[in-house]
């Protein structure tokens, strides 16, 4: 069985299309799990959503992630910046009613949602389980005061960086030395990634093989052209340096 996990794809087309050619040449995948943030900071996000509603492959979990949350509930007081609210609330001016129709028929409207395959359970998170849609899972956070621990596998986004690790919490299964052992896994972004690569990231998790992590090649420049003066122009400019 494969998923192919998608995260954080901001308005990407370029990037989204780039990845999915890579995809097809590659792999077969069973099902999608989508991590929010499709939308925003890019300048198509409308376009986004028509191409993740005609996807071959089944999505199993379609979540909303910070920016669809904020820019369907106008609820801005979260951004950081300036410039974050003005883009989302362009992103909101230019979002069509099909986009926004499509997108409350998400099943991970709350930025998270729970599925099983092959007797194994997955958790399928924006954030994190104590803020979906604001926190942050990452080697370095301190996984210990929430207990992941009846999932088999936690599959996040938000920070735009892949990783993948396990934690062992304790459990009273003698068989395994009283330890259940949970893996994280964050795809890194389609669309915008931090990581200091300028290329589209995504993972592709086998049930068999395990995890691989890509990046894909897409014409930047061409993305980077349709900005326009609206849009704070570090949104453009960092699609350049992976930041």
């Amino acid at each position: 069985m494969q998923l192919l996990l998608l995260s954080d794809i901001h308005g990407n087309v370029s990037a989204l299309k780039s990845v999915l050619m890579d995809v097809k040449k590659r792999f077969s995948p069973d099902y999608a799990v989508i991590l929010g943030d499709n939308i925003d900071y890019g300048m198509r996000s409308n376009q986004i959503l028509d191409i993740i509603s005609k996807l071959e492959t089944p999505i199993i979990a379609n979540l909303w992630g910070n920016h669809e949350y904020a820019i369907i509930r106008e609820d801005y007081e979260h951004f950081s910046s300036k410039r974050g609210i003005e883009s989302a609330k362009y992103t909101r001016r230019h979002l069509s009613e099909e986009s926004k129709k499509y997108l409350n028929s998400f099943n991970g409207q709350s930025g998270f949602f729970s599925f099983i395959i092959e007797n194994k359970n997955y958790l399928a998170i924006h954030g994190s389980l104590d803020s979906p849609f604001w926190g942050n899972i990452s080697p370095d956070s301190n996984l210990s005061n929430i207990d992941y621990s009846k999932y088999d596998y936690v599959i996040s986004g938000h920070n735009h960086k892949s990783h993948y690790f396990p934690i062992f919490y304790k459990n009273d299964d003698s068989e395994y030395r009283n330890k259940k052992v949970t893996y994280f896994i964050n795809p890194g972004s389609v669309g915008q990634p931090r990581n200091h690569i300028c290329k589209a990231q995504y993972a592709v998790f086998d049930t068999d093989s395990g995890i691989s992590f890509n990046t894909v090649d897409y014409d930047i420049k061409y993305e980077q052209s349709l900005f326009n003066e609206e849009i704070d122009s570090f949104y453009s400019l960092r699609l350049s340096k992976g930041i």
